[in-house]
């Protein structure tokens, strides 16, 4: 006997995604007009980390120079704008999701891989990304837009050297989505 798969409702279009990289160019305007700074998140994401890292062993945070800097007696983690930004990322992420109808809990992944791998990959990726923008003193989002668009020459070769490394592991990783 045949299953018969149940129909979700439509979603709606994405947006133009030149109309989103215009309003993305404006909100990097914006943030360097308000704020004095550009766009990034690893910043955020290294603070709240650190954040958290003081809750459970506070003496190892005060007694390491680099962990120091951020928390410890008299320091604050949130007081920094990045983790607000990035805050409203994913509300807006949330946001967006929700008013566009694609708003579920599921995990995304090609027949070839199994959930539970997927997710280990999609950790381990996470963490390499973070080690590797503490590394770069930015991540993808702060190099390529907040650098590109100061003109940082530095920022430009990441960006050649991202889209060139993900051009190249493409092919490997397609296999496992089809």
């Amino acid at each position: 006997m045949e299953q018969i798969e149940p129909v979700e409702p439509a979603a709606r279009p994405l947006w133009n995604p030149y109309l989103a990289g215009a309003l993305l160019g404006l909100v990097l305007l914006g943030s360097f007009l308000v704020m004095g700074f550009g766009l990034g998140a690893s910043g955020a994401t290294n603070r709240l980390a650190i954040g958290a890292a003081y809750c459970v062993a506070p003496a190892a945070v005060e007694k390491n120079s680099y962990f120091s800097q951020y928390a410890g007696l008299g320091k604050k983690v949130l007081d920094d704008w990045l983790v607000f930004e990035v805050l409203g990322v994913l509300l807006g992420g949330f946001l967006a999701a929700y008013s566009g109808g694609r708003l579920k809990l599921a995990v995304q992944k090609g027949p070839r891989i199994a959930r539970g791998q997927r997710l280990l990959l999609a950790v381990l990726g996470g963490v390499m990304m973070g080690i590797a923008a503490r590394l770069a003193r930015g991540c993808a989002s702060g190099q390529a837009l907040t650098g590109g668009a100061a003109l940082s020459l530095g920022s430009w070769i990441f960006m050649m050297m991202f889209f060139a490394g993900s051009y190249a592991f493409a092919p490997i990783l397609k296999k496992q989505w089809r």
